[in-house]
């Protein structure tokens, strides 16, 4: 389990933009994020992940304080993020770059498992270099690719995993995470605001502000979401077809 403990995060100017935000996000449970545009989601994600570093309070994986450690520590201990805007990798394939991140080599069914899960074909990218060659598009699904290749991973993190994707690969990665629920015990966070990723949660968080406005179960805070009951929430996307 990952906890936050009453984090904020400051800009260098001082303007806080995460303020004294605690949340739990629990094994075998999938837990979105979700909130206005500017609201802290990603900031949560980086502080998450060791991009950057909470100004207060503590970050918890199972029972650890791992406030202090930088992203390849957190790495190392099974903290595996899906950046919201993917990096190149001069000199690396798309096959070096799975077998990296799943610490050893992979046949060509299991590249083709990866890969099928965000609508790329294994034959046309294996052997592709991950650089400028390929779009924006390709390369975020190449990202979460790779989180999905980090099979001992402690907690999964993906920032929007719906950008760039089209409609086909966007139902195929609603489809993998459904399944990362029910094979494997480790912790899943998302980042959206898409609907179709807020139905399979099993709690919601709604950052707004730099603060939690609310959490709780899908059965109680998806309803208000939708009917737009409650103030500041921002209003949910619907998925639609065509590739970004």
């Amino acid at each position: 389990m990952l906890q936050l403990d009453a984090v904020r995060w400051s800009l260098p100017d001082g303007e806080e933009i995460i303020k004294d935000v605690s949340l739990a996000v629990p094994d075998g449970k999938l837990t979105v994020v979700t909130g206005p545009n500017g609201g802290g989601k990603t900031s949560i994600a980086k502080l998450i992940a060791g991009l950057i570093s909470p100004t207060a309070g503590k970050i918890i994986l199972d029972g650890l304080d791992i406030t202090a450690w930088d992203i390849t520590e957190r790495a190392r201990h099974g903290i595996a993020y899906a950046f919201q805007q993917p990096v190149h990798f001069k000199g690396l394939t798309v096959r070096d770059l799975l077998e990296l991140a799943a610490g050893g080599p992979l046949d060509e069914p299991a590249l083709c498992g990866l890969l099928g899960k965000v609508g790329l074909c294994a034959h046309e990218y294996i052997d592709r270099p991950v650089d400028g060659s390929l779009s924006g598009g390709e390369i975020r699904r190449i990202e979460i690719a790779t989180a999905l290749a980090r099979q001992k991973a402690r907690l999964l993190v993906f920032d929007e995993p719906e950008a760039g994707i089209d409609l086909w690969s966007f139902s195929s990665l609603i489809d993998t995470f459904e399944a990362l629920k029910k094979e494997r015990d480790c912790a899943l966070l998302v980042i959206s605001h898409q609907e179709r990723i807020l139905q399979i949660a099993d709690h919601i968080v709604v950052i707004a502000d730099g603060h939690v406005r609310v959490e709780g179960s899908r059965e109680e805070v998806l309803p208000a979401l939708l009917a737009g009951e409650r103030k500041n929430l921002c209003p949910l996307e619907q998925q639609t077809g065509g590739a970004k």
